[in-house]
């Protein structure tokens, strides 16, 4: 069955002056797909975004979004909404009334807009009707989110959606995003949490100096990651460095000041070693645990490649 694409980018090219904010992007993200971008500030993932939202146009290159080939104009497509640099509000206002306000402005009538419902989506039922300036800022967070599912868009774009949440706050965003996406609209969010998007995005895009130096499943990022360093914390700290040290592929590696017989220790291997190590550890009676990435595969594909390209 042929996948279906909310977004198709070929050779996407953008330029503010001197400044090559995009350098020849591809991108392709499937419907009811959360799709994450990466990448070291002024790596050009906002200037990405605003193309979505139709904020810019690509010097070169061809966008297609939701099926529709964007031209010059500067506006998105039907079915497309989100923010970047975080969402405009009133302060003034409250939480309803900023909502009722946007709904007028797209043309729609207040009272049959789903404001209620888009900020029982968000969590924000309780404070409605309190003013928007004295939210924090994952209030306000929050609050953007609710504007744009107010279309009930089928292409959402955020910019660090997450910015200022709680734990309980960021775990109910996610569980927003991961229903829409169930029910068919694809999400294309930047963040700089990388625990966020290991947990939400089935695919990311890693973008360094304008350029993309991944794009696709984590999966395969992880897969095609150099070797990572893992925590191991065993029953026999001793026994289990030197069976480590002795194993092929394996490094122990020693902080400044570390103890021969420290409890936790550092390994660096790529998987299949890793998983040799684990084996001649059960076999030898020593009990694992914890083993842990010090960094996460995509934290660690991300310094690489950023690294890498960089240097170039």
């Amino acid at each position: 069955m042929e996948r279906r694409h909310a977004v198709r980018a070929d050779g996407i090219t953008k330029c503010f002056g001197d400044v090559v904010a995009l350098d020849g992007v591809d991108l392709d993200v499937t419907q009811g797909q959360i799709h994450g971008l990466v990448g070291p500030n002024g790596a050009g993932k906002t200037t990405l975004l605003g193309l979505l939202l139709g904020l810019a146009v690509a010097d070169r290159g061809r966008l297609e979004i939701l099926g529709q080939e964007v031209g010059r104009a500067f506006a998105a497509p039907d079915g497309v909404a989100g923010f970047v640099d975080g969402p405009g509000l009133y302060p003034s206002l409250t939480a309803r009334q900023n909502l009722a306000a946007l709904a007028a402005l797209r043309g729609n009538d207040a009272r049959t807009a789903g404001i209620d419902d888009v900020l029982d989506q968000v969590g924000l039922t309780d404070v409605a009707d309190d003013r928007a300036r004295g939210f924090s800022l994952g209030m306000r967070q929050r609050l953007g989110l609710a504007a744009a599912l107010l279309t009930k868009p089928r292409l959402l774009v955020l910019d660090e959606p997450s910015n200022g949440l709680d734990p309980a706050g960021k775990r109910h965003v996610h569980g927003v995003l991961s229903r829409l996406a169930a029910d068919g609209t694809s999400v294309v969010l930047s963040s700089h949490r990388m625990d966020d998007l290991e947990v939400l995005c089935s695919e990311v895009t890693i973008l360094a100096t304008g350029r993309v130096v991944f794009s696709g499943p984590l999966s395969k990022l992880a897969t095609e990651s150099r070797e990572l360093e893992y925590r191991l914390r065993t029953s026999d700290p001793r026994a289990a460095r030197d069976l480590a040290a002795a194993t092929g592929g394996v490094k122990v590696v020693d902080d400044a000041g570390a103890r021969y017989d420290a409890e936790v220790f550092v390994v660096r291997a790529l998987t299949p070693a890793l998983d040799e190590l684990v084996a001649q550890l059960v076999r030898s009676g020593i009990a694992v645990r914890e083993l842990a990435p010090v960094a996460s595969p995509l934290e660690a594909a991300f310094l690489a490649l950023t690294d890498q390209e960089a240097g170039r």
